[in-house]
């Protein structure tokens, strides 16, 4: 089985065309990082808010656990049916994708802003706060950098979390690593199914370094022992 799984990864018709590896690999990426990046638009300013503000927290925190408990699949399903009588075009399908994602990705944000800047050192508030710093001069210059850490933290799990999910993407017909999954499937090609999981595991592992790289950089080296715990 291994060596069945090997020659389809390294079959050169596999890397070459439409819907090769390299082109479904794109479409996965696209339809992950719009999630990403509408998730985190969403997620960072609410999390910002209640981790400042301390108001709000239960309301966060069943929010967080509701979303976590979505049932990926038949979200997908339900948003596909309510849509595409109302839609056209590959939007129809595009759109019930990005909403499951987005859903997904955003409960590690908004942990992760929330918890990032409640674990800030109240004695650098109270510096900030007898320097003369406004409450959004303490968030943003104090508060923030601070919870980088945790915020980078979450980001990254809504990452991996997005690309693992992304692949039900071609449940409703679209394009992405899970395509190899669906049709593999369909034809009963095992290597083709087997191959296209790892390619997806070897994409979030990649994707993950490249986060932590950015991590890296962003972050102030003093606080790089807040970012390994």
């Amino acid at each position: 089985m291994i060596a069945t799984i090997w020659a389809w990864l390294t079959d050169p018709a596999n890397w070459s065309g439409a819907g090769s590896i390299p082109d479904q690999t794109l479409e996965h990426l696209r339809l992950s990082f719009i999630a990403l990046v509408v998730a985190a638009l969403i997620a960072i300013p609410i999390g910002l808010y209640v981790g400042h503000t301390g108001r709000g927290r239960v309301v966060l925190v069943n929010i967080v656990s509701a979303f976590r408990a979505i049932p990926s699949l038949g979200v997908l399903f339900i948003a596909a049916l309510l849509l595409l009588p109302r839609l056209k075009g590959e939007l129809a399908f595009e759109l019930p994708s990005l909403i499951v994602l987005v859903l997904l990705g955003m409960p590690p944000i908004l942990s992760g802003v929330y918890a990032g800047i409640q674990q800030v050192d109240p004695a650098a508030r109270d510096a900030a706060r007898g320097m003369g710093m406004t409450g959004q001069q303490r968030l943003w210059r104090v508060e923030v950098p601070c919870a980088l850490p945790l915020i980078f933290s979450g980001l990254r799990s809504s990452m991996l979390q997005i690309i693992a999910t992304a692949t039900i993407a071609a449940v409703v017909g679209l394009g992405g690593l899970g395509r190899f999954l669906i049709d593999g499937q369909a034809n009963r090609k095992y290597d083709e199914m087997a191959g296209g999981a790892i390619l997806v595991a070897v994409l979030a592992l990649l994707v993950d370094l490249v986060f932590a790289a950015l991590q890296r950089f962003a972050v102030s080296p003093g606080l790089a022992p807040a970012a390994r715990r």
